[in-house]
């Protein structure tokens, strides 16, 4: 978006604005920006996200009961309880601009992206939980999308899928 705003002469302070009224700037508390717990790395790798033109938000997964007494299931994949032990999906879910080559050459498209957050010290180990997270992965992975377990911001995105 740089870019752009610099060939057609847009000032920085317009294009800040713009991102701000498309809600494309996170502004999150400094204290979420510190320590090693899952929700500070999370701050950290959405930020980054955003420095690097991604888009990331969170994809709570859970059920509850509404005001009327009916049963909801939300987030991707948790269509069933069933389904949800089999395939989690990653915390954060978003979108990544790519520009396609040769035949298409210039032309942005949108990859889907999703980042699986763990602590920054962590290890595979291949629980149960892990091993349904890893499924989502290869899934987004597998159709062309960008997944990954991400412990830093260092993780956010890979620009050679």
């Amino acid at each position: 978006m740089n870019k752009w705003a610099i060939k057609w002469g847009v000032p920085y302070e317009a294009l800040e604005d713009l991102r701000c009224q498309f809600g494309m700037v996170q502004t999150e508390p400094e204290a979420h920006l510190s320590g090693d717990s899952e929700a500070a790395v999370q701050t950290r790798i959405r930020m980054e996200a955003s420095r690097k033109g991604c888009r990331l938000w969170r994809n709570n997964i859970g059920a509850t009961l509404d005001d009327r007494g009916n049963f909801i299931r939300y987030g991707l994949c948790n269509d069933s309880k069933q389904m949800s032990s089999k395939i989690k999906s990653s915390d954060l879910i978003g979108i990544k601009p790519v520009t396609i080559t040769p035949d298409m050459v210039g032309t942005v498209i949108g990859q889907f992206l999703a980042r699986e957050v763990k602590v920054g010290d962590w290890k595979y180990t291949g629980t149960p939980r892990e091993k349904a997270q890893l499924k989502f992965i290869e899934l987004v992975n597998g159709l062309g999308g960008d997944a990954a377990f991400a412990s830093s911001e260092v993780d956010v995105v890979d620009n050679t899928r």
